[in-house]
């Protein structure tokens, strides 16, 4: 076995066997000092040496499955990797990925780690116009995608191959050639664990999306922290609801589970249904989820008893998990949802770590490797302010810069600190609270507003499925809470249904905190991610000339 990999699971065994000792884990844990070092050659193809337990189970809504084993994985990547060797990717070379959840996706994933070239994950539900920007920006050579987002790239600028997965076209290539490659593959050159890896386009909910750089370090030795939060084990079957594209997908659908030696259960559907996803969980037997706010909100809307019996650990990410979705989940299941918190520019950086204390809304506590702090106005540490993450000495989790932004990336990584952007509280016994993003808490009277923390108390509404809240220009306050609201099934968007909402955040939360607009709407806007656009109802609404059909306010009300 070589140094570099010795090294590398020595730390991930230091965190595997303290998995319920935070304080141990914390306190002891160091990011291994390696230089040379492939992921997909050194560790996975080592580990999945005539290893035939299962690393790799997708199930459709259909009832179809795929089902792989870590040995087959190893053998069908070094294929896709000889394959991709003849089309001219190597080191370096930059690969847009458009695929679902299907097994074609890991083996490319791990077949481009293998040949040292960048992946540039990307979402099918991109448009024609964010390809192109992708292409350009991201210098690509090689795309991967599916037969029914052929047509979007008819017409493009760029000199790139086309691998189509499924079918033939003009034009493309067809993946399933690569399985006449040559199973053995050998790397022309040693990686390094600086050389780039993945290049993220951020989802944009504030402007157009940065290129997040990231290295063979930074991810798969980085997310050692993200196995951590997660508490999966080895022969554990973790489930992870995410759409590929986005860093979520590499971080809990790949790395994590993968560098704990756990099988990764997909579940692969075209519509999300509650129920459906309570029956898989039950039928497969799953053993650690991580899904996303969104899905924990539509879940607790059905009745979700009996808990399935082999889950152990639920954890969230994405955003800020509501304290009344973890409430409802212990009292049904018996498992406490533990919140984590990080960035396309990150691993896991805050978490409710396993076996400690989960206090219901709170971020929970930084990460092994991570030291996190808070700046306040001034820039000076403190318990209320922007959370930054100490340089010195810096993550292995964290990215290498904003790629072709020098600028931006001098802005995050300044004064020994990278900025977040967001805005926390810390207690006395170390619990991060998060406020928001810094540009989307506003001030009403003068008094500072978290958008989170009044859409935590709406959504306990039996009304609310899922609120937004903004500044709405007010004559005298400046401005004032308002709340765009998605009602739960059987409400109706009328004024005694905003006449009780407002009765009902009435008592729980200060008066300057108040929601005092209530507009109902079908949809919110979304990135692609999901991530609620706050930006695009800040601006319609200081735009807005007339009140809508469905808004009332609450001082008309009375």
């Amino acid at each position: 076995m070589k140094a570099e990999l010795e090294k590398f699971l020595k730390a991930r065994d230091f965190l595997q066997t303290r998995r319920e000792d935070y304080e141990s884990a914390y306190y002891g844990f160091k990011w291994p000092e390696i230089e040379d070092f492939n992921w997909a050659t050194d560790y996975f193809d080592h580990y999945a040496e005539s290893n035939d337990r299962t690393a790799l189970w997708i199930v459709d809504e259909n009832g179809l499955e795929w089902k792989y084993s870590f040995a087959e994985l190893s053998e069908r990547s070094s294929r896709v990797a000889n394959f991709f060797k003849r089309l001219g990717i190597n080191r370096g070379s930059r690969i847009l990925l458009m695929l679902d959840n299907q097994p074609e996706l890991w083996e490319v994933m791990l077949a481009s780690m293998k040949l040292g070239a960048v992946m540039i994950p990307s979402s099918l539900l991109l448009t024609k116009n964010d390809i192109q920007d992708r292409l350009r920006r991201g210098r690509v050579k090689l795309v991967v995608s599916v037969p029914e987002n052929v047509e979007k790239f008819e017409g493009l600028e760029g000199d790139f191959v086309k691998v189509v997965v499924g079918g033939k076209h003009d034009g493309w290539i067809s993946y399933e050639d690569a399985y006449n490659s040559l199973v053995a593959y050998k790397p022309d050159v040693q990686t390094k664990i600086t050389d780039s890896l993945f290049l993220y386009f951020t989802s944009g909910t504030t402007a157009q999306p940065k290129m997040v750089l990231h290295t063979n370090g930074s991810y798969p030795i980085g997310h050692l922290s993200t196995m951590y939060w997660i508490g999966v084990r080895e022969g554990d079957l973790h489930l992870n609801i995410s759409s590929p594209g986005w860093a979520k997908h590499a971080w809990s659908s790949f790395f994590a589970p993968w560098n704990a030696g756990a099988g990764i259960f997909v579940y692969k559907y075209s519509r999300f249904v509650p129920k459906a996803l309570l029956e898989v969980l039950r039928k497969y037997r799953v053993n650690t989820l991580c899904a996303p706010p969104t899905v924990w909100r539509m879940l607790i809307l059905e009745d979700i008893k009996p808990k399935p019996e082999s889950l152990r650990e639920l954890v969230s990410a994405g955003e800020p998990l509501n304290p009344e979705v973890i409430t409802k989940v212990k009292s049904d299941w018996g498992i406490t949802i533990r919140d984590g918190y990080g960035q396309t520019e990150t691993t896991l950086q805050v978490g409710n770590m396993p076996g400690s204390l989960v206090k219901f809304g709170a971020m929970g506590r930084p990460a092994p490797g991570y030291r996190i702090e808070l700046l306040d106005a001034d820039g000076m540490e403190s318990d209320e302010g922007e959370v930054v993450i100490k340089l010195d000495p810096r993550p292995m989790g964290l990215m290498i810069n904003y790629a072709d932004d020098v600028a931006k990336t001098r802005t995050v990584m300044s004064g020994g600190y990278y900025r977040t952007g967001d805005v926390a509280t810390r207690d006395q016994e170390g619990y991060f609270w998060f406020v928001g993003r810094a540009d989307d808490v506003f001030k009403s009277s003068d008094y500072r507003i978290s958008p989170f923390e009044v859409e935590s108390a709406l959504i306990e509404s039996p009304a609310v499925a899922e609120a937004a809240v903004i500044p709405s220009p007010d004559p005298i306050r400046g401005y004032v809470p308002k709340a765009y609201v998605i009602l739960a099934p059987g409400f109706e968007p009328s004024q005694n249904t905003a006449k009780e909402i407002f009765a009902f955040i009435k008592n729980r939360v200060a008066a300057f905190k108040r929601v005092r607009r209530i507009e109902f709407v079908q949809d919110m806007p979304k990135t692609i991610s999901g991530k609620i656009r706050r930006v695009q109802l800040r601006s319609q609404e200081a735009t807005k000339e007339i009140k809508g059909e469905f808004e009332f306010f609450e001082d008309e009300l009375k």
